[in-house]
């Protein structure tokens, strides 16, 4: 359900970056940036403030694969399971990361909101292998026990 201050805070958006139909993606980088994701009521409103059908709204947050419908955690961490990152044993990370934050190939985030974690073909950085991407800055060699010391570290953070 919509709060006055979700409301507020599209209304905001959407004003600040027109509601023509080519401002679509840049309004949903936006929410999505305020909320992790993009719950269903949300798109919905945005269509009808956009005058737009909520299928276009929602076609457009499945097509692209930066769109969430569920919600994130405060720290997305990507695991690279590429070629050169799957060599040098990213799978044991991926384990080590599951068991740690109780967490499954189809139970991506902690119940929490703090952790969510999501392999990914490549991230760019095959002479790191492997390597973990977190909030957008790059670990490399990393091991099972270094991936569970960087977690507590950011536990102690939180």
């Amino acid at each position: 359900m919509l709060t006055l201050e979700m409301k507020d805070t599209i209304d905001e958006v959407v004003m600040k970056h027109g509601s023509k139909q080519s401002s679509i993606i840049t309004i949903l980088q936006e929410i999505q940036g305020n909320y992790r994701y993009l719950p269903e009521e949300v798109l919905e409103y945005i269509a009808n403030k956009m005058d737009i059908t909520p299928s276009k709204i929602y076609g457009i947050a499945t097509f692209y694969e930066n769109f969430s419908l569920e919600p994130k955690g405060k720290y997305v961490i990507k695991i690279c399971d590429g070629t050169a990152c799957h060599v040098r044993k990213s799978i044991p990370i991926l384990n080590a990361l599951h068991k740690e934050l109780g967490l499954s190939k189809d139970k991506q985030t902690t119940d929490d909101l703090m952790f969510t974690v999501e392999t990914v073909s490549c991230l760019g950085a095959c002479g790191l292998a492997p390597v973990l991407n977190i909030n957008e800055k790059v670990y490399g060699k990393m091991t099972p026990e270094s991936t569970v010391e960087l977690l507590n570290k950011l536990r102690e953070e939180i």
